[in-house]
């Protein structure tokens, strides 16, 4: 019911809510795949504004401006109608984003993160929406990140029923060097041009585009990369990859190889399965060239073509190898066989690097919580655990999250230690604690057997 009244059209002149008008510009955009739309930029109404707002998160940090969710929801009638009349004269501005520092976990480093104002989330909300009516309708099938309706799960399951079920003998890992912050921004009107011809789509776009990062009172402003921590960035992302890197392995690449491929992408992290080694060495060389006509470079480390399929094993003994493994989506794949010991199986467990720093993250959360009451500290715990399970607890990776789950008990165990005298909760009072209030169990939640 919620989202229904969020849809609700307030009235227009032509009588038709946003979301009837979306669905016409999608098939539009469907059965006309060279249709430029120049008429787009009038939806961004009051409808669309509330709409978003809505679905803003009320906990969501503050950007430059200081204004959250429930002082703008205040006034929110004048707030939205002052929004549109600014929009609509093209006097809508965008602020930099607000720079933050957050760890890393499982690294010295500090990780940067962009917090935009307001205004700014709402404006980039109703866009995106407005943009992904026509592009959900070019992107391939196989594009993965950051889409409605699709998950990092579809994108691993769609990987398992290809190497399980086609022909696939070699894989190409490739890794980007810093993808979101080396965007063209050129060749991304470019290729925003070639759908969108509405010019104030564009203008708006480019500002957001320009709007800079606000940091230490100084606001920098470059000609790489795409808005930090706007929720525009990964659909502008997936255009940017869309021409660059999937209608070419697509309409290029595909066709000139001898025998089967395929690319599956989730947003800037993809693999390629082949059938050749040939094929996938050939895609490997012209990968690089490809992306760097476009201002992208790969990490040659990251970047190889390996021998992985249902011979890969046996092919490796034989030449007194190891079996090669690679890493996407936060999981280690690697070659094994059923459970009965027969036939081939493509199987994943956490990758070390994502464990160790999830391990990390939830300790760095433990030593600042452990002052809470151990009902909200608990809760918090099982929630922490039932997310990991979520994610991680796919097909194979049971001794994965199983490990996981021995690992937070020993950290609970340890910090809660620390709230009092130590040595005032022992190991054998602790495992009564869990018998009353137990921890979230391992469990696989997510199947990834092939369908095939």
């Amino acid at each position: 019911m919620e989202a229904r009244r969020e849809e609700t059209p307030s009235v227009h002149g032509s009588g038709e809510p946003v979301a009837t008008k979306l669905r016409r510009i999608a098939e539009k955009a469907r059965t006309e795949r060279s249709f430029k739309f120049t008429s787009l930029y009038h939806l961004m109404n009051e409808e669309l504004m509330r709409g978003c707002f809505q679905r803003l998160r009320k906990d969501a940090a503050a950007g430059i401006d200081n204004v959250t969710k429930e002082e703008y929801a205040a006034n929110l009638d004048a707030n939205l109608s002052n929004l549109i009349e600014r929009l609509h004269l093209m006097a809508y501005i965008p602020q930099p984003v607000r720079r933050k520092y957050i760890p890393k976990p499982g690294s010295a480093t500090q990780r940067p993160l962009g917090i935009p104002c307001l205004e700014d989330k709402l404006v980039q909300a109703g866009m995106v929406r407005i943009l992904e009516a026509v592009y959900e309708q070019d992107f391939i099938e196989d594009s993965y990140g950051f889409r409605p309706g699709r998950s990092c799960h579809k994108a691993l399951r769609a990987l398992s029923e290809t190497v399980e079920g086609k022909p696939v003998n070699h894989i190409v890992e490739a890794d980007i060097k810093g993808f979101f912050d080396h965007v063209n921004q050129e060749w991304l009107m470019k290729f925003l041009e070639h759908r969108i011809g509405d010019k104030r789509i564009q203008r708006m776009v480019k500002r957001f585009l320009k709007a800079g990062v606000a940091e230490d009172g100084n606001v920098t402003v470059s000609d790489e990369g795409t808005p930090q921590g706007g929720v525009i960035s990964p659909l502008l992302a997936n255009i940017y990859l869309h021409y660059t890197l999937d209608l070419w392995f697509e309409k290029v690449v595909r066709k000139k190889c001898i025998g089967f491929a395929r690319l599956i992408r989730y947003c800037d992290d993809f693999v390629v399965c082949f059938q050749y080694k040939t094929d996938a060495e050939k895609f490997r060389r012209e990968l690089r060239m490809r992306l760097a006509k476009f201002g992208l470079e790969v990490e040659p480390t990251k970047t190889k073509v390996m021998e992985f399929g249902r011979f890969a094993v046996q092919n490796a003994k034989a030449r007194g190898e190891r079996p090669a493994t690679f890493d996407f989506l936060g999981f280690t794949h690697y070659c094994g066989t059923r459970r009965d010991g027969t036939g081939f199986r493509m199987k994943r467990v956490t990758t070390r690097k994502r464990f160790t720093a999830k391990l990390k993250a939830f300790k760095e959360w433990l030593k600042k919580a452990r002052t809470l009451k151990t009902k909200e500290l608990w809760a918090t715990a099982q929630a922490k655990l039932r997310g990991h399970y979520a994610y991680y607890g796919v097909t194979d990776n049971l001794p994965g999250i199983k490990r996981f789950a021995a690992e937070a008990e020993k950290l609970l165990f340890k910090w809660l230690n620390r709230r009092g005298k130590r040595g005032c909760l022992n190991w054998e009072k602790f495992c009564e604690v869990l018998k009353r209030f137990p921890l979230p169990q391992p469990r696989i939640k997510v199947k990834m057997f092939c369908t095939t």
